[in-house]
């Protein structure tokens, strides 16, 4: 059996050489076509004479290729540079330009055309897909014309890939994970969650980050089982893959939300997502009244984790259905450690919010030439996360949010937003909420709560306020219920389902 995290990344592509591990629509590759292609792929890279540890960028929607090229940069000694889909010249441009990248993937004419705006005539780019164009790189076509070569050697801890953050709080930053992180943590989650090689996931998380790049591909690299790729998330589409034999789904909350609506419309369906084993959900909270309503149909409790850029997956509820607790995150995962800890470091009592604290073979090595502000983020050899947490009275995480939106000073009240939504959350005519606080020379912040009302609510600001009003009278001591209201057509998200409450505009109307 292999001993280092690479070697157990590449254990399968070894070993199970005539078992599918992804298919798309009519696309079907194994594990050993994955292997040569990405053979193949790594003996053109090697023809560049990059430096081991070069990065790559991969501007790449989910596809096949897209894995091909993943291992091709593994075998060949090069760092992975996943970028956002839906990002546009001004991201892109930062990504390359400090990422580095020396050389570029593309599937896409119009990314081609930001791309060649962005890197020097001397960068080589890669069109995947179909994509050409005059000094473009055929995928297809160099693979074909490739003779395999052997993995170049490269230790634990180098690095396997770059995950830009997703710049909310200023410029994106350059999160550096070494192989052993992203095996060490993926490989524990897995085991934590029983994977097995006769698992089968539907993945229609997007590939250029943690969740689906992370457990997804990575996941179904180490445990051997077959992951069905979507493109984008339908929920039909998703139910039907059940019933040809699925038994893994890993969403967000919003995917679950409209899971949710259409097993409610057609609840004989939920006897076809009840042949599942294991639902998860991550990337932003999961309300208990979600959860609930998705147990009553389908009879089975998700399975709640959290996780960020910097720490890969390091908090999940138990697998056992029983053990599985709503409105928590729950325990770390093996080989992970947690702390929450008040402003100067100290533990927190249970029941007391305070800031999670991370350390375990699975945290980022640095933020990409950023030494300082890798410096500010670990206090001794815990990473700051600037998520708020507590522990429950049963030694479950409870998740807060982070600390710069979601936990609010109102009148010298610490409040969660959290909570306020999870509340407002059940009323009937809500689809979704985001509370926010905005400044206030009396109380300090104003709560302000930005609703989604259900298809068919036509409701003013002002009507909603009474309604809230009157909704949450025994529900929420006075200090936390809104003062006012937004009315929204959508909550303002990135791509990866996280609301942006920044975005959210802090003027009622």
């Amino acid at each position: 059996m292999p001993t280092s995290s690479r070697e157990k990344l590449f254990w399968q592509l070894d070993n199970r050489a005539d078992a599918v591990a992804f298919e798309l629509g009519e696309e079907r590759a194994t594990f050993g076509e994955l292997d040569d292609r990405a053979r193949r792929y790594a003996s053109w890279l090697g023809s560049l004479g990059l430096e081991p540890g070069a990065r790559v960028a991969s501007w790449l929607g989910t596809s096949v290729d897209m894995i091909v090229a993943l291992l091709g940069h593994y075998y060949a000694g090069l760092v992975h540079v996943p970028v956002n889909t839906r990002y546009g010249e001004v991201e892109v441009r930062h990504i390359l330009e400090d990422s580095m990248a020396s050389v570029v993937l593309v599937d896409t004419g119009s990314r081609l055309e930001i791309v060649r705006g962005v890197v020097s005539e001397q960068t080589p780019i890669v069109g995947v897909g179909g994509v050409s164009g005059e000094g473009v790189e055929s995928f297809t076509s160099l693979i074909d014309h490739a003779t395999p070569r052997a993995r170049v050697a490269r230790d634990d801890e180098d690095a396997a890939l770059f995950i830009y953050t997703s710049g909310t709080t200023g410029r994106s930053k350059g999160v550096v994970l070494s192989y052993r992180a992203v095996v060490s943590g993926i490989d524990a989650l897995t085991t934590l969650w029983r994977w097995t090689d006769e698992d089968v996931l539907v993945l229609a998380l997007p590939l250029f980050h943690v969740h689906g790049l992370g457990i997804g591909v990575h996941g179904t690299l180490l445990r051997g089982c077959r992951s069905i790729l979507h493109e984008r998330f339908d929920a039909a589409r998703v139910i039907e893959e059940f019933e040809h034999g699925a038994s893994i789904f890993m969403g967000v909350p919003t995917m679950y939300t409209r899971l949710v609506r259409t097993l409610e419309a057609s609840p004989e369906l939920g006897a076809v997502l009840a042949r599942g084993r294991l639902f998860t959900s991550g990337s932003a909270a999961l309300s208990a009244d979600l959860f609930e309503r998705f147990e009553s149909i389908t009879g089975h409790r998700i399975l709640e984790r959290y996780g960020m850029s910097e720490t890969l997956l390091t908090i999940s509820n138990p697998y056992e259905p029983s053990r599985r607790k709503p409105g928590t995150i729950g325990f770390a995962v093996p080989g992970c450690q947690v702390r929450i800890v008040d402003e100067e470091f100290q533990d927190c009592e249970p029941g007391v919010v305070g800031q999670i604290l991370i350390s375990g073979a699975s945290v980022m090595t640095e933020y990409w030439r950023a030494p300082e502000k890798t410096a500010s983020t670990f206090h001794e050899e815990w990473l700051i996360t600037g998520d708020a947490a507590c522990f429950d009275e049963d030694g479950y995480v409870v998740h807060k949010g982070r600390r710069s939106v979601d936990i609010l000073k109102c009148g010298g009240y610490k409040i969660s937003a959290r909570e306020i939504e999870e509340v407002i959350q059940v009323h009937a005519d809500v689809d979704e909420v985001a509370v926010i606080g905005i400044p206030d020379e009396e109380w300090g912040q104003r709560i302000i709560a930005a609703v989604v009302p259900h298809d068919g609510v036509e409701r003013g600001a002002e009507d909603w306020a009474d309604v809230l009003t009157r909704f949450l009278k025994d529900k929420l001591a006075d200090f936390k219920k809104p003062r006012g209201v937004i009315v929204l057509d959508e909550l303002p998200r990135n791509a990866l389902g996280k609301v942006q409450k920044h975005l959210i505009s802090a003027t009622p109307r």
